[in-house]
């Protein structure tokens, strides 16, 4: 194979390829012997039928396929061996081709740029650590404790009032005869919840322990017996206890039940969940300090093709004349937001990071956690869009490259108090309501602002800068990571001249 590449100079490259008609004719004998395994032909054996014979009959076909396979070999060889990794799908023109001879072709691709990454190095961000005030963590047990429910039993002489617990078993009726679930042991009502039968509760109040009371009340639309709904029922009850509120006492035995090892073990666990709660968001913050340095990065040439991508999915759902108005604001906004993604891109390539299968279980596994009772409803939407996948891997591979920079960059640890995180947090959210409004009065449109609404709802959750991080190696297309990076391997089309 013999490669030559023309102007070199700029991104926009043409690659001359000349394949002999020697490795042409390889790749042809070898794709004969394979058909002929499988064809059948009358008068022949199976696995028998001359080369000529075949060649007459299916020629055409069979060199269709390996021109496909050897475009496709040579050109990802060329690219790979010039060190060219194409911006968009290469294209690819056939100059001279046939059976018997030498294959002649260009490859027309717009490369990437050459980035350098040593900069990344000279990064500075702050990295926030909430300390928690005692009295903090004092407040949040004492929250759990008032709303554990501890009921202790009352003398048998003591009246049910709202807020008592009552505990009874029933026998019902509806017209004088029972019916499926009419009769039911140790059943416990909360006074005032009204969480049984609607106004069941109301006749309840006042009652003691051993008393027998009578309950009349009309079946809800709910009920299972669709039959009986909004007949009459009569629930004769016989009150086994009352039972009154007491708060809990805080201490080791109460800690316990909660899982700790004692009070001082779930004071720390307490400080430490706090401590969670604020870290995401400010470890976002960090993120965003990090990305706007980038931003200000300088990158020589941005390729064309990118930019117009780019620009479509900004200007999704505008009017042309629109777009044509806020030209320039888009390209901004596009080459920006490209040149984010390819500098993560390139740290992410050179120091080899990528995101395994175990990384996404896992993630998806945590997802899952969180909505209990729908893990398989999770794992349906995921089967049913394989581009949520994608965004996941690319959310998944961005946060690996943005962590793998903080370990290179320099750190500026600040120590806060509660108030102020959540005053810093406070601060981020309005800026990127700000920011928000500016876009949405900028395009009189909805469109495009998913990062954005994103980064509001999750307390200035940062979003990056590209659309489609990829690599030669792999594609990852992030919801928050906004560049038009594509897959180098493939060919755009093929024209015969």
């Amino acid at each position: 194979m013999k490669v030559t590449v023309e102007n070199k100079k700029g991104l926009n490259k043409n690659i001359k390829v000349l394949i002999d008609k020697k490795t042409i004719s390889s790749y042809m004998d070898e794709k004969y012997e394979e058909v002929k395994k499988n064809i059948v032909l009358k008068g022949f054996r199976p696995g028998k039928v001359p080369k000529e014979i075949l060649k007459k009959q299916f020629g055409q076909a069979i060199f269709g396929e390996v021109l496909d396979k050897v475009l496709k070999d040579t050109s990802t060889k060329a690219l790979k061996d010039n060190k060219i990794k194409p911006a968009g799908q290469p294209k690819i023109d056939l100059k001279t081709y046939g059976e018997d001879k030498d294959l002649e072709y260009t490859i027309s691709v717009t490369e990437l740029p050459k980035i350098d990454i040593k900069s990344l190095e000279n990064i500075k961000f702050d990295e926030y650590v909430v300390t928690i005030d005692p009295k903090e963590t004092d407040k949040r047990i004492s929250q759990i404790a008032k709303s554990q429910k501890n009921f202790i039993e009352v003398d048998d002489a003591k009246i049910a009032n709202e807020g008592d617990l009552v505990v009874f078993d029933y026998k019902a009726t509806v017209d004088g005869n029972d019916f499926k679930g009419s009769e039911g042991k140790n059943t416990q009502i909360e006074l005032g919840k009204d969480l049984f039968i609607k106004g069941f509760d109301k006749q309840l109040l006042k009652v003691k322990k051993n008393d027998e009371a009578k309950v009349e009340i009309k079946l809800p639309e709910n009920f299972p017996e669709k039959t009986l709904i909004g007949k009459n029922a009569i629930f004769l009850c016989k009150i086994l206890s009352v039972k009154k509120h007491k708060d809990v006492k805080i201490d080791d035995e109460f800690a316990k039940n909660l899982g700790a090892k004692d009070l001082n073990n779930l004071k720390e666990l307490i400080s430490k969940q706090i401590n969670d709660e604020f870290k995401n968001s400010l470890n976002l913050l960090s993120n965003k300090q990090i990305l706007k340095q980038i931003e200000k990065f300088k990158i020589d040439e941005i390729p064309e093709n990118l930019i117009e991508e780019e620009i479509k999915i900004l200007s999704t759902g505008m009017k042309e004349e629109e777009i044509k108005k806020k030209r320039k604001n888009f390209e901004d906004r596009a080459k920006s937001r490209i040149k984010t993604g390819l500098i993560l891109n390139e740290f992410g390539e050179q120091n080899k990071i990528n995101v395994s299968e175990q990384e996404m279980q896992s993630e998806i596994q945590k997802q899952i956690s969180m909505m209990p009772g729908q893990e398989k409803l999770v794992q349906e939407y995921y089967q049913k869009n394989p581009s949520l996948l994608s965004n996941l891997r690319g959310s998944l591979y961005e946060e690996k490259i943005i962590n793998a920079i903080k370990e290179k960059a320099k750190i500026n640890k600040k120590v806060i108090t509660k108030d102020e995180a959540e005053r810093l947090l406070k601060e981020e959210n309005e800026k990127n309501l700000i920011e928000h409004e500016h876009h949405h009065h900028d395009h009189d449109h909805n469109h495009d602002h998913s990062h954005k609404e994103d980064e509001i709802k999750n307390e200035g959750k940062i979003a990056s800068s590209s659309k489609k991080a990829t690599t030669s190696k792999k594609a990852t297309t992030s919801k928050k990571v906004k560049t038009s990076i594509k897959k180098t391997e493939k060919v755009k089309k093929v024209s015969k001249k």
